[in-house]
């Protein structure tokens, strides 16, 4: 069951955000593998109302397949915590279930529940060690049946930095751009100059509603060899934090809320402080703006640049819209 994907429940442990997102995509498509109009359910706590889950998990007429996702399993409430430990103990047959947990202490009762019914699991830890990232583009590499070398390993993971998101976008980039063995020079032109004006650079003066500001680095970072999809994926980070912090309680102490959204407290802070201006209708037009411009960047749209720039003028005044 550990292997298997259409295990009727999966647990996806841990706070690694491009780990938990891969771990339920492949859930969902080892399902539309079997059944193409399988019925999928994307949810966070918020969503969930006491009895939606087993409205939700009961059998179809048709007998179709669903897949269940539950995000954020650490904070739901009693009543959905009672629903879901009693669909996990008797699993209807089309029903595949996916709980993404945080993994710490917060919901722990909910996990050991899950744990003792002997359930797929999938660790998605943060990725914080150099070494660990380092790992990680390799095994990107490797999987696509492509290499790159030691020296060139390090440099773009030194260029990149901690996100595993941006790494892997990064990776992407460079084994659709390169043929053969991608070696240090490639790395080394494609990212000189990340440092002095990186992705979340843009993204961190796009939310801040610095829109001149923004545009300047847009253009400088394009010019030095930043790729479009490290932008947008740098736009939407930037956005989903605001969502995730601003819908914390406002009392709430940021090393309890770094713990429980998986981010570090002065991250927290630094969030805290950009989110000033935004609203709810805001946030959704910033979201919709960065899955227009992620779509151009990667092929719907005849120019990533203008595509990347319009989404900068389009959030960074959704802000005090």
């Amino acid at each position: 069951m550990q292997d298997d994907p259409l295990a009727p429940v999966t647990l996806v442990v841990g706070a690694e955000e491009l780990l938990v997102d891969r771990a339920i995509g492949d859930v969902v498509r080892a399902v539309r593998a079997q059944d193409p109009e399988a019925d999928v359910r994307d949810m966070a706590p918020g969503a969930l109302q006491a009895g939606m889950l087993s409205e939700l998990a009961s059998p179809s007429l048709f007998g179709e397949r669903k897949v269940i996702v539950i995000r954020s399993a650490q904070d739901l409430g009693t009543d959905l915590v009672g629903e879901v430990t009693r669909l996990i103990a008797d699993p209807a047959e089309e029903i595949v279930l996916v709980l993404a947990h945080l993994g710490g202490p917060k919901g722990k009762k909910l996990l050991d529940a899950v744990r003792k019914v002997g359930v797929r699991e999938v660790a998605c830890p943060k990725v914080t060690k150099v070494g660990d990232r380092i790992a990680f583009a390799r095994a990107e590499f490797r999987v696509a049946g492509r290499s790159l070398t030691e020296d060139a390993c390090r440099t773009l993971v030194e260029a990149i930095g901690n996100d595993l998101r941006e790494l892997a976008s990064a990776c992407s980039q460079l084994m659709a751009d390169v043929d053969g063995v991608v070696d240090e020079e490639v790395v080394s032109r494609y990212y000189s100059g990340v440092a002095e004006a990186s992705s979340f650079t843009v993204a961190d003066k796009t939310v801040e509603g610095r829109t001149a500001e923004a545009l300047e680095q847009l253009r400088w970072a394009l010019s030095v060899g930043v790729a479009p999809v490290m932008v947008t994926s740098a736009l939407a980070q930037s956005v989903r934090q605001i969502a995730r912090v601003g819908a914390a309680p406002r009392n709430a102490r940021p090393n309890d809320l770094a713990r429980d959204l998986g981010m570090p407290p002065w991250k927290v802070d630094r969030v805290r402080q950009q989110l000033r201006g935004w609203t709810p209708d805001g946030i959704v037009r910033a979201l919709t703006a960065v899955a227009d411009a992620d779509a151009a960047v990667k092929g719907g749209g005849m120019d990533p640049a203008y595509a990347l720039e319009k989404a900068v003028v389009t959030i960074s005044t959704a802000r005090n819209a």
